[in-house]
């Protein structure tokens, strides 16, 4: 039996047998054998392959769903009741230790600045090294940032501590590779992501974002987690504009 929803998908995504064979690093004669035979690839190839298609490695394969959720699972490093009992040390190894990514998703984050003094300077060193640092914050005049601080209960605190963490960031605004941006959207979580860990803060309605649990994930080839929430990080960077 063919596996015609990889032929629909490499026809879809306008990708050839040839290209696909090129990203996953295997033969084409071997990218064919997946779609005649219906041969279930190795994870890697697999996790490669749906990436660069653009669809879920499940859809592709249905037969490794199990699979899937039991790497998925083994994503979730461990789990906060709060974001106050996040180790600080935890905060700083994954700072300090990132080398190809740094990317915030806050309305302000504005404690991470207050923790770590000399991050503008950091994220400045890394882009040089070149890392991609990417920052989206809460537009300060939108009504999102607004109605986030009426329901916390800090009211108009909310919008002036994301232009205090804005300020925290300008020495490192001019370094090529740090981008800043302003959102306006509702977010659900707030993401700290540092190249293959990523800590999620979600937000519960009418409590600040210290009060909320963190869950911290680290990517595993073939999970789910880890590029379920930076789907959205990419949502909402596509929709902000430059600070």
């Amino acid at each position: 039996m063919a596996n015609e929803r990889l032929r629909a998908s490499i026809s879809a995504s306008g990708a050839t047998i040839q290209s696909v064979a090129a990203q996953v690093g295997v033969d084409p004669k071997t990218v064919e054998r997946w779609i005649t035979t219906d041969r279930t690839p190795h994870r890697s190839h697999r996790w490669k392959a749906a990436t660069f298609l653009g669809v879920d490695e499940i859809y592709l394969w249905p037969s490794v769903a199990r699979q899937a959720e039991t790497v998925s699972a083994s994503e979730l490093v461990t789990y906060y009741p709060h974001r106050g009992v996040v180790p600080v040390d935890l905060w700083s190894s994954l700072i300090d230790n990132a080398v190809n990514h740094v990317e915030v998703l806050v309305y302000a984050g504005l404690f991470l600045f207050d923790g770590h003094p000399e991050l503008a300077d950091q994220l400045s060193r890394k882009a040089r090294a070149g890392a991609q640092v990417r920052v989206l914050l809460g537009d300060p005049t939108s009504e999102v940032i607004r109605q986030r601080g009426e329901e916390e209960g800090i009211g108009a605190d909310l919008a002036a501590r994301s232009r205090m963490t804005r300020r925290y960031l300008e020495p490192a605004m001019t370094t090529p590779g740090v981008e800043v941006r302003l959102h306006e959207t509702i977010l659900y979580n707030s993401l700290y992501r540092f190249d293959d860990d990523v800590l999620v803060n979600p937000h519960v309605l009418g409590a600040p974002a210290g009060q909320n649990p963190v869950l911290h994930f680290r990517y595993i080839p073939g999970g789910r987690s880890f590029r379920h929430y930076m789907k959205s990080f990419d949502y909402a960077w596509e929709r902000g504009t430059p600070a």
